[in-house]
């Protein structure tokens, strides 16, 4: 130690260590466990679906893009397109406008509003399986409480499995419950982040709360936004749990007697767990991953381009 009391600077080899290889070795875990579990499957999966690949029996044969050929001329594929996209719609559009105004809500002076917060966020852990049983009772066909309400204002029971539009209302109100005070919670974080001054002088300049929340609200927490746009839009074209859960016809993946919202992730694993054709399930499941980023880039577009007011 140098009389000053600081300690002499690093040279040589050791200096050298520090800053060329130390930095890579303390984000070098990340990356093998992204490799380990990330990439290897999904470059694993590429390869299952360029062939006959039985589950059982292993792989039979190299057979080319014949399996995506087949695919995209299923009209069952078409069907879960179809489901997937529509379940997505109904469920994420309105769950993340709630969200926005539920955070709106809490952000206010509430008492106990600890309590508030944190009540939001129940649903969210709580077990899927625990939340599609109890809805599946709320919507059954005989007994259900939904229909029984309905029969008290004249209208008929309704049998919630056996219509498609019907259905993905069920299976979007499950998910709508589940996730919707999550995302709320983000957003109340990020309206936490903006500087009170801002809301000080709309105040002062009279403009009404509908106004400051679109001016100053929306557009402070955009990167939130943005955030949640994607992840609901990827987790809700891999949906999976609740359809499969809401199926009264059985655990095939079948998505009810007639495929009324059986979704892509339920005819992968149809195909997969069912009939044992690995090859054909890695076929839907990369068509799913283009799907999905597709679906990613147009929403943080649109998202972007609608909170920057262009």
């Amino acid at each position: 130690m140098r009389p000053g009391g600081s300690f002499p600077a690093r040279t040589g080899r050791g200096d050298w260590f520090d800053r060329r290889i130390s930095p890579y070795l303390m984000i070098a875990p990340f990356y093998v466990v992204f490799g380990v579990f990330g990439l290897f499957p999904l470059l694993y999966t590429a390869w299952v679906s360029l062939h006959d690949w039985h589950l059982i029996n292993g792989d039979e044969g190299f057979v080319g893009p014949a399996n995506f050929a087949e695919l995209f001329s299923d009209r069952y594929f078409y069907n879960a397109l179809f489901n997937t996209v529509s379940i997505f719609l109904l469920s994420t559009v309105p769950q993340l406008l709630a969200a926005l105004g539920l955070a709106a809500l809490l952000s206010r002076p509430l008492r106990a509003r600890t309590a508030w917060r944190a009540a939001v966020l129940v649903p969210n852990v709580v077990s899927v399986a625990a939340v599609a049983l109890v809805f599946s009772q709320l919507f059954g066909r005989d007994y259900g409480v939904i229909n029984t309400m309905l029969g008290v204002v004249g209208i008929d029971p309704v049998n919630w499995q056996s219509n498609r539009l019907t259905a993905h209302i069920a299976v979007s109100v499950m998910v709508m419950w589940r996730w919707t005070g999550y995302n709320a919670l983000l957003y109340l974080a990020a309206m936490q982040s903006i500087p009170r001054e801002l809301y000080e002088a709309s105040t002062l300049d009279g403009a009404s709360r509908w106004r400051t929340f679109w001016s100053i609200t929306v557009p402070g927490i955009r990167p939130t936004i943005i955030f949640t746009v994607v992840t609901a839009t990827i987790g809700g074209l891999q949906l999976f749990a609740e359809p499969q859960l809401f199926d009264a016809s059985g655990v095939n993946g079948t998505g009810g007697s007639g495929r009324e919202f059986q979704t892509l992730t339920m005819y992968l694993y149809e195909h997969g767990f069912s009939l044992f054709d690995a090859g054909y399930s890695a076929a839907i499941a990369w068509v799913l991953f283009g799907v999905s980023l597709l679906f990613a880039l147009v929403n943080f577009a649109l998202v972007r381009r609608i909170a920057s007011g262009d």
